[in-house]
């Protein structure tokens, strides 16, 4: 095995001699230590041509703000739900208790983990393998699927916000996390140590689970009395109602439950028309399991583009965010920032390199709610999109993509089946390609 070599005085003195010596890199270190690397980098003429307008908008309303949590799939997801709630109540704005979503979803969670677990330390899996290490790591983080927010949607519907409001956790869920996480890794600590009372363990765990997410979120109701005042000022009244009538009788009509989940994993050895899925991920035992169908990028687009020209509806999706964005401004485009022109790098990984060597995963959820199209009818430009970060920044909140960003950034969006072609639905009743549980497809959970 060869040493590593320590860098030696010499090399330090030549890099810093080679650095002086350039009249660039004394211009960007000047340039980037008062300004900061963002506002020296953005490219000027790409950032004023980014345009906000569009063939076609699909008017959300007042965007969300998911605060300092990592919930952007239940907010996402519960924005495409709430543009069809409003349409079938003829409300303006309306808003689903992301909280509540997020409390069902944690409990599920607990006990889907737990149970996980236990088949693996039942089955000898060491403590300190890969895979447990991961899953002990990864645990009680906010994040999920598509699939993963109508499984919690199916079995506990759900609610108006103002009849299970935010609270101090709900916005800021970094201490609530830590004390499950602390909580669950000890059950999986005596779950080694006892084996044999691994039931027990898991039970009182559940019990603990429940008691934890209840004191910081409050006890989410089981039935309640909804009425409302439409937008052209009828009042209206259903009387009592549960969460899951609630969901069914209001965006039921959509299907959302049916969608299927296309993504865009451009590894070679995966190959497009395919299902695949990522071992131990999901969070409502005996709810559908997180796969994905592989498909071109393109195909993805021509999906979102037709959605949102002929149903008119919000399409859900998920990306790398942080590449080539302007937040206060809300834009991104694959040229925006000209940080190896600052730098004097050559960033020339594809998206295949960056999803392989770590580069590159979903890190975030929003809505598509608007295209342009050029004259030709199916050439996309850019796109909008819902954020959930609130209106103070970007286009109150919207967002601007450039369709080459896309094509680089997005890797997953939520479609109907019936958009597919019929080699795609025979590829859904195949078993799908199960990846490991830190594969970057399952980054977003």
């Amino acid at each position: 095995m060869t040493d590593i070599t320590p860098l030696s005085g010499d090399e330090l003195n030549k890099l810093v001699d080679d650095f002086e010596a350039s009249e660039h890199n004394r211009m960007a270190m000047n340039a980037v230590t008062t300004a900061g690397i963002d506002k020296v980098a953005r490219n000027y003429d790409r950032a004023r041509l980014m345009q906000r307008r569009f063939s076609t908008v699909v008017d959300n309303g007042t965007v969300t703000h998911q605060d300092r949590s990592g919930r952007c799939w239940l907010f996402s997801s519960l924005n495409v739900a709430r543009f069809v709630a409003k349409q079938n109540m003829g409300l303006k704005e309306f808003e689903f208790s992301q909280n509540y979503a997020m409390y069902y979803d944690k409990l599920e969670r607990v006990n889907y983990f737990l149970k996980d677990v236990a088949k693996l330390v039942r089955a000898g899996e060491p403590a300190d393998s890969r895979l447990m290490q991961h899953l002990l790591s990864d645990v009680m983080g906010d994040g999920g699927q598509w699939t993963m927010a109508m499984n919690v949607y199916k079995k506990y519907g759900a609610v108006p916000k103002d009849l299970f409001p935010e609270t101090e956790s709900s916005r800021n869920t970094g201490e609530m996390n830590v004390q499950l996480r602390r909580m669950l890794h000890t059950a999986v600590a005596h779950m080694y140590a006892d084996p044999s009372a691994i039931d027990a363990i898991i039970a009182d765990a559940v019990a603990a689970g429940h008691r934890i997410l209840t004191i910081h979120l409050g006890e989410p109701p089981k039935s309640f009395d909804w009425e409302w005042t439409d937008k052209d000022g009828e009042f209206h009244r259903d009387g009592e109602i549960t969460p899951v009538e609630f969901w069914k009788k209001y965006v039921g009509s959509a299907d959302l439950e049916s969608y299927v989940c296309l993504v865009d994993d451009p590894r070679q050895e995966h190959v497009k028309g395919k299902k695949i899925g990522i071992e131990h991920l999901g969070n409502v035992a005996g709810g559908d399991p997180t796969e994905y169908l592989n498909v071109p990028n393109q195909f993805m687009k021509d999906c979102v583009r037709q959605i949102l020209q002929e149903q008119g509806i919000p399409v859900w999706f998920g990306a790398d965010c942080h590449p080539m964005m302007d937040r206060e401004n809300g834009a991104w485009a694959t040229d925006l920032f000209e940080y190896g022109r600052v730098y004097g790098v050559d960033f020339d990984l594809d998206k295949e390199q960056r999803v392989r060597f770590g580069d590159s995963a979903m890190n975030h959820a929003m809505a598509f709610v608007g295209v342009d199209v050029d004259e030709d009818g199916h050439t996309t430009r850019r796109w909008r999109v819902e954020n959930s970060w609130g209106d103070k920044i970007a286009d109150k909140g919207y967002f601007t993509m450039s369709d080459d960003w896309f094509t680089e950034y997005v890797y997953e969006v939520a479609v109907p089946k019936v958009l597919l072609p019929a080699e795609y639905l025979k590829a859904l009743e195949e078993p799908a390609t199960m990846l490991p549980a830190w594969d970057p497809m399952g980054a977003l959970a």
